[in-house]
């Protein structure tokens, strides 16, 4: 068993020292396993995080000519190491980070009908096994996964199978047995779902395909220019005879894939555009990804954090936990993703879903995730990248947003900025482009002041309760069970084998005074909690707690 290690001494200062906010408590101590059912995942765009190296802003002779918030903007791999190293994802009690591929894009650009856009997602692959000079070297991405697991972070690998990159003047289209660029889908059910391209000008992969193709003659072009190319084909010979897989255009994808698996020691994949490819090649993916982080795990016994499988999380566009195994793909049609390699589902109804009061939003996710999701899990967020319906969209209500994600049953994905309320709406910007902006690091060092609130206040907030979560896997993994109406209260507890763990949390106290909290039935009469909000503690009489404090959030753990 590998737990977290945070040092009990360490005082999570969060913006304290540059703009004078109060402290956070020490981080708690770990005294349980790590579940992916209770994970805390960060999730950026690393063009949009922070740039620690300004000499990598252009590559491939790319331009600064994209439309508002279209181009690259300097943030690199090297960026999310020095905030790994610097702790700001210990101060959230982040267990995950989920990148954007970082593999090499299309050189040049595109307009979508939203002005000239670049790669700078990672989206739009040019060649799945080189790592995007834009973003670093191999040795930038080695040092990002090593330097998380270091800090007891796992890091998850956004994967695509489904497209290439658009065809632009210095980006020809791969050959016709590799992809195609018609249909275009009109998902209206599998078939129109799958086997078509996602939209005008998107290649997509031939993964239905059996037939045996030879390599792109451009791929092999750029492998022998960069003095590689005998390495790979070497590769791809030893892949397939031990497969014993036809040289089918998806086979060649899963190996390049279960590679950086390999070579790098990612503990999972997020998995992008999964209705849009057979079901069966996810499956397939996670079995060969799954032998190659056994091999790393193997090859690096120092650098692994614990025996916890390979996992895969599923980017299914408008899957809600409702639609639990079946999700609809079409009249009488619908595909068991869990059964074909997920092990989670991105849940696409939380930002809907959070409108609703406390009870309704966690009792009814805690009833189908010990119900019919039994096993299984979601990832749930508040904001995205593409999701143009974000909770709480002008960042009115960051604290409600950050109780209503980080405590609710399931994992949990925090959008980069969204502990920092970064803004989602900019000038000139048109569509998904608002939701892609810098992160606002200046903000954070400034303090800066919104209507009703401060910017380094927000992120204590969520921190504080990230903290919590990170200690505590009854908080997403626990049944919950509602204790008092007023002040809100809840209970969740937890156990697996030998480990159990039991929470409480109240929300909307009252700020003027101190609340008696109802703990019966959970902690017994005489026993001393702690909250871990405020760092104080309190003993149970007659079924309740008294903190010295007035906090409008209380969170109560041994």
């Amino acid at each position: 068993m590998t737990l977290k290690p945070i040092a009990v001494s360490l005082l999570l200062a969060l913006g304290a020292v540059a703009t004078g906010a109060l402290a956070a408590p020490a981080a708690p101590a770990v005294k349980f396993p790590f579940t992916w059912d209770n994970a805390t995942v960060y999730f950026l765009l690393t063009d949009r995080f922070n740039n620690a190296n300004p000499a990598n802003d252009l590559a491939y002779g790319r331009k600064a000519d994209a439309a508002p918030l279209r181009g690259y903007m300097g943030g690199d791999l090297a960026g999310v190491t020095a905030k790994i190293k610097q702790g700001y994802f210990d101060e959230l009690g982040v267990d995950a980070i989920w990148i954007s591929p970082p593999v090499e894009q299309i050189h040049g650009a595109t307009d979508e009908g939203t002005g000239k856009s670049y790669g700078f997602h990672g989206y739009w692959a040019k060649d799945f096994t080189a790592v995007d000079a834009n973003l670093g070297t191999e040795a930038d991405l080695r040092q990002l996964v090593d330097t998380a697991h270091a800090h007891g972070i796992r890091v998850l690998l956004d994967v695509v199978m489904n497209h290439t990159g658009p065809v632009t003047p210095q980006d020809p289209a791969w050959p016709a047995d590799w992809v195609r660029l018609d249909p275009v889908c009109q998902f209206k059910d599998v078939h129109t779902t799958v086997d078509c391209a996602l939209v005008k000008n998107l290649p997509d992969l031939r993964t239905d395909s059996n037939h045996a193709a030879t390599l792109p003659p451009a791929l092999v072009a750029k492998w022998k220019k960069e003095g590689r190319y005998g390495r790979e084909v070497k590769e791809l010979d030893a892949f397939f005879k031990r497969t014993g897989y036809p040289r089918a255009p998806r086979y060649y994808l899963i190996k390049w894939q279960a590679d950086w698996g390999r070579k790098y020691g990612f503990d999972g994949f997020r998995a992008d555009t999964v209705k849009h490819v057979e079901p069966g090649v996810w499956k397939e993916l996670k079995k060969e990804a799954s032998l190659a982080y056994e091999d790393w795990k193997r090859a690096n016994p120092a650098k692994r954090l614990g025996d916890q499988p390979f996992f895969m999380t599923a980017e299914v566009y408008n899957y809600s936990l409702r639609d639990a195994h079946q999700f609809e793909m079409g009249p009488g049609q619908s595909v068991d993703f869990y059964a074909n390699g997920f092990n989670s589902m991105i849940n696409f109804s939380m930002p809907r879903d959070a409108a609703a009061d406390y009870e309704k939003l966690f009792a009814d996710y805690a009833a189908i995730l010990h119900g019919p999701l039994n096993g299984y899990s979601v990832l749930n967020y508040v904001s995205s990248h593409d999701d143009g319906a974000p909770f709480d969209a002008l960042r009115v209500r960051p604290f409600e947003t950050a109780n209503k994600l980080l405590l609710a049953p399931g994992e949990a994905q925090i959008y980069y900025g969204d502990e920092s309320a970064r803004l989602l709406k900019h000038e000139g910007a048109v569509g998904d482009a608002n939701l892609r902006s810098f992160m606002n690091w200046d903000e954070l060092a400034n303090n800066a002041q919104r209507d009703g609130y401060r910017v380094a206040d927000v992120r204590r907030h969520w921190a504080l309760l990230g903290q919590f979560r990170h200690a505590h896997p009854a908080v997403g993994a626990g049944v919950h069970r509602k204790l008092a109406d007023q002040p809100y209260t809840f209970a969740r507890t937890w156990s697996r084998g030998d480990a159990s763990d039991r929470v409480v949390v109240a929300l909307g106290l009252p700020a003027d005074r101190p609340t008696p909290i109802t703990v019966g039935g959970v902690f017994p009469e005489g026993a001393a909690v702690t909250d871990y909000y405020s760092g104080k503690k309190a003993v149970v009489t007659d079924g309740k707690v008294l903190f010295d404090v007035s906090n409008p959030v209380v969170l109560i753990g041994d």
